[in-house]
């Protein structure tokens, strides 16, 4: 039989069993709700689909051994179309009447038979490929799902009832089934591909920054693509530039961009100006499933007690240290402000091109958020928050009743404390900023920098880096008093107010996609050092890669990892700037620390004054 032949039979299948399928749901096989909303797929826990992808790959390996053991053994094309079907659906691969019937080991008529009746049972879904509706992917039906989850515990506890207990080297003993270790480790499954594709005239529209991460998003465009079944246009842009274009977007009579990528510190001000939409006016957000999301970071994502946003990145700044270096210098890993001094003083040995530390110095946004995170390092928010225990309150900004503290005793040591450590810093300190202080870490002439998780890949993916294998990573160095903590920062994606709302159905789909645990682990397999998620911080694939995870899953667990470092009020963005300009001089050696704390502290009153009488 010719190839266009068996094309023409594939195309005969699709139509009539489109009919058959339309039958099984009137006979109520399948949930039509459910189908439409891909309630398999999305509400399979990840050790629900891991499991099965151990039991389908154990399955095939024992069919594989009866059909080649046992001659007159027959394949069973039902089980084989079966186990390609699911195989498929949880890996994100799309799957063809043509590939099932490859898969089936039968003869095609056979297995043309055996998949029509698959359809009419209700077990397989069909999903337009085309316009035209003439071509077809195939898709587990949610009683397919169901009966395969069912199996896959039922073949677990089969194997522990035969096998029972295995004997390891050593007299160690315990408990084996089948695909007990990787189940216990929690491995979260590929990205999987959506029921039904996404209906986005032009394609999905996005504006993000231009960051590790997000380039990696972008890398794999293609992937994701395939997943929503609609085109992925990524705009980046740098942080000053994104903040513009998110505000101008929103002045906008409808929005370009259907997802924007939102500086944690911005929600506020975003919020308030109705530039993002609130999450729960969009969607029902439990289905996030936000108690997995690092505290600090899905709280970030408020405002007012609503979420305006899911976190897409929560990365900490943290202090990474060469270890090899302060072993042999004989130091401990810095804990106060105090030991940071000392063992930048003791590794800053310029004349053979190695310096203390390095830092965001740079004029502008990068020093105003150097300012804000030592002025917590010791113990000071830049507003008057109340404490709690672990930290200060901030679920109380959006009443807008609070006031700048930046001149104050624990501010003049902070500023003390940046003049001190600029006398261990690279001679260009005062125009470094986010990448900057980094690369020259990696390159080996740094012994510590404070720097972002996001930025790891500079030296973790770089096998000739001197930092490569070498890097310990701590929360900030506490003042006297204080306690250590590692500011979160990273971004949250949401959905620009002003987006038409015929678009917000499948934005908010593309959402859930882009930040669920699947496409998080992707990020980070694929060079990504940042992880909103506790489930993809304990992926033994994701540990594997970085023990930046480890450190910051334990950070978080200690309640290290804290936002009111940098609180989301409308006006911090020009805080920040006031900061970044102030301390500036200060470090140039134009004006003394208590001026420096004083100006800022006239110009953050005069912004407040003035946007509470706009």
């Amino acid at each position: 039989m010719g190839k266009s032949d068996s094309s023409k039979k594939d195309i005969s299948v699709g139509k009539r069993t489109a009919q058959s399928s339309q039958s099984a749901r009137k006979k109520k096989l399948i949930p039509m709700n459910a189908m439409s909303r891909g309630y398999s797929a999305r509400f399979t826990p990840p050790r629900a689909k891991t499991e099965m992808l151990q039991i389908i790959t154990f399955l095939e390996e024992l069919g594989d051994e009866l059909e080649d053991t046992v001659e007159l053994s027959a394949p069973n094309p039902n089980l084989r179309m079966t186990f390609l079907l699911l195989r498929g659906h949880l890996e994100g691969r799309v799957v063809t009447a043509t590939a099932l019937i490859g898969a089936s080991r039968v003869p095609y008529a056979t297995a043309n038979r055996r998949l029509k009746e698959m359809l009419e049972a209700g077990l397989i879904e069909q999903r337009p490929r085309t316009k035209t509706g003439k071509s077809f992917s195939l898709h587990p039906s949610e009683a397919l799902m169901e009966q395969w989850k069912q199996l896959s515990s039922r073949v677990a506890r089969l194997a522990v009832g035969h096998f029972g207990v295995r004997h390891k080297p050593g007299g160690d003993t315990r408990d084996y089934y089948f695909g007990e270790s990787y189940m216990s480790a929690k491995s979260i499954p590929p990205l999987q591909v959506l029921s039904e594709p996404l209906k986005l005239a032009g394609g999905l529209r996005v504006l993000v920054h231009g960051d590790p991460t997000f380039m990696v998003m972008d890398n794999l465009k293609r992937q994701f693509e395939q997943s929503i079944g609609a085109q992925i246009h990524q705009r980046a842009f740098s942080i000053d530039r994104l903040h513009e274009e998110a505000v101008r977007n929103a002045e906008r009579k409808a929005s370009r961009y259907d997802i924007i990528a939102v500086d944690l510190p911005w929600v506020g001000e975003f919020a308030e100006r109705q530039i993002l939409m609130p999450l729960d006016d969009a969607m029902d957000v439990a289905r996030l499933d936000p108690a997995d999301f690092h505290t600090a970071g899905w709280q970030a994502a408020h405002w007012g007690g609503r979420p305006y946003g899911v976190p897409a990145q929560t990365t900490p700044e943290l202090l990474f240290y060469r270890k090899d270096l302060f072993a042999a210098a004989g130091l401990e890993p810095p804990a106060t402000t105090d030991a940071l001094l000392a063992a930048a003083k003791a590794l800053h040995d310029p004349q053979s091109g190695q310096h203390g530390i390095a830092w965001n110095a740079a004029r502008g946004t990068a020093l105003g958020h150097t300012v804000l995170m030592t002025l917590a390092d010791f113990g000071q928010p830049v507003f008057d928050l109340p404490p709690i225990a672990g930290g200060f309150a901030t679920d109380h900004l959006a009443d807008g009743h609070y006031k700048v503290t930046i001149d104050t005793d624990e501010g003049l040591r902070a500023a003390e404390f940046l003049l001190e450590l600029l006398k261990y810093s690279p001679p260009d300190i005062l125009s470094m900023s986010w990448y900057e202080r980094v690369r020259p870490y990696a390159a080996g002439r740094i012994a510590m920098a404070y720097g972002y998780t996001l930025l790891a890949p500079y030296f973790e993916l770089d096998e000739d880096s001197p930092a490569n294998g070498q890097t310990g990573y701590l929360p900030h160095p506490a003042g006297p008093g204080a306690s250590p903590i590692a500011p979160v920062g990273g971004y949250i994606m949401g959905i620009p107010a002003n987006l038409p709302p015929d678009r917000v159905p499948a934005a908010v789909e593309a959402l859930r996609v882009f930040t669920s645990p699947e496409a998080q682990k992707l990020y980070v397999q694929n060079g990504s050092r940042t992880n909103p998620r506790y489930s993809v911080g304990a992926d033994p694939d994701v540990r594997r890669l970085s023990a930046v995870f480890e450190a910051v899953d334990a950070m978080s667990w200690r309640d290290e990892l804290q936002f009111w470092p940098r609180p989301p009020v409308p006006e911090i963005a020009e805080i920040i700037q006031i900061c970044g300009e102030e301390f500036h001089d200060m470090l140039r050696g134009l004006i003394t620390p208590s001026d420096t704390l004083r100006r800022a502290q006239e110009r953050a009153d005069a912004v407040i004054k003035k946007h509470r009488s706009t």
